[in-house]
């Protein structure tokens, strides 16, 4: 019996459709992003990664969002026309998400992954979640044709290492995650088994749920942890290789991102779409970003007094002297206010 907590005529307000994909015969990949306007530019190049990457494979792109400008509309439509693709734009109407905890570093916008999941049911059999700060830089034929068994609910790839599965079996009181906890930027979603066992409507309910919010650290992933624990299928960390962009400033910082990655996933607040984060590991993001219709569109910068402070000891780091004054002047300035 196929569960769903939401119905798309609840939650989607309106949709735009950018169809420049023509007739192949071949069935679509679909990839899937849930967003706020932070990560519209992000998630632009995103796919635009993805393709450039991946050339001979057919795919169907399916954004959800709160916010789309008529300047987002004139750039994603451009992406579709540029690559003979299909994105499709949902805008979401949000109130019933607006319950849910939620913080300064994750947005109700993390629990778009559920409208997603609920979305394709019974209209796909798979799709692909991911967040919208992931580069592709290789080929995604093995997800692609990756086949499920019965009762796996999802690919998924692992976070950290043991000693950091322990202590969330621990804090989380589920004691099957000390073989595995995983990062829920990616998720391949077996979306016939999610349905079936209602997953969007236990993890909503454990997301309302005080004895479950007083434990969680990372909202819907670690419920999502909780709930799918042994029906899962872990896959190579290629899949979603984690670095954060402030990492670059530690004196012996070890990034894991090599020419086997398929997916740079750039964790933390500093992402390669900021004006700050000119370092190698973005190469993948920059180098898509010139093949795309955001190629005319400034990287960001700095909109607040945490982006400021970043920014100012990037500069240090990277010997721009002047501009890292400049970003702690107004750093200070934006905390005096």
């Amino acid at each position: 019996m196929s569960q769903q907590y939401f119905n798309d005529s609840d939650v989607i307000n309106s949709v735009l459709d950018f169809n420049h994909a023509g007739e192949t015969g071949a069935t679509p990949f679909i990839v899937a992003y849930g967003i706020d306007k932070n990560f519209l530019y992000g998630c632009g190049i995103s796919i635009t990664s993805i393709l450039l990457a991946n050339p001979s494979l057919a795919f169907e792109f399916h954004v959800f969002t709160d916010f789309f400008s008529e300047d987002d509309r004139a750039r994603f439509d451009a992406l579709a026309k540029q690559y003979s693709t299909r994105i499709v734009v949902s805008l979401i109407d949000c109130e019933k998400l607006k319950s849910l905890p939620s913080t300064k570093n994750w947005t109700y916008a993390t629990y778009f992954r559920f409208i997603i999941a609920d979305h394709f049911a019974g209209k796909a059999d798979k799709v692909l979640y991911l967040d919208a700060d992931i580069a592709c830089q290789g080929s995604i034929q093995e997800l692609a044709d990756l086949q499920f068994s019965e009762n796996e609910i999802a690919a998924v790839v692992v976070e950290g290492e043991s000693a950091w599965w322990q202590k969330r079996a621990v804090s989380l009181d589920t004691p099957g995650l000390e073989k595995g906890y995983f990062n829920a930027g990616f998720l391949l979603i077996n979306i016939p088994q999610w349905a079936k066992e209602g997953v969007s409507v236990n993890a909503i309910n454990m997301l309302r749920d005080p004895a479950v919010v007083s434990k969680i650290t990372h909202l819907d992933q670690d419920v999502l942890n909780m709930l799918l624990v042994g029906k899962t299928r872990f896959v190579d960390k290629k899949f979603n290789t984690q670095f954060s962009i402030n990492y670059e400033l530690k004196a012996q910082a070890v990034n894991p991102v090599n020419d086997a990655t398929v997916f740079i996933h750039y964790i933390g607040p500093t992402k390669p779409w900021h004006v700050w984060a000119t370092y190698p590991v973005s190469r993948a993001f920059l180098n898509a970003r010139q093949h795309s219709p955001w190629r005319d569109a400034a990287l960001l910068s700095p909109g607040n007094a945490n982006q400021w402070r970043y920014a100012a000891k990037h500069y240090f780091k990277q010997k721009k002297y002047l501009a890292g004054v400049v970003g702690y002047l107004t750093y200070f300035m934006h905390k005096v206010k």
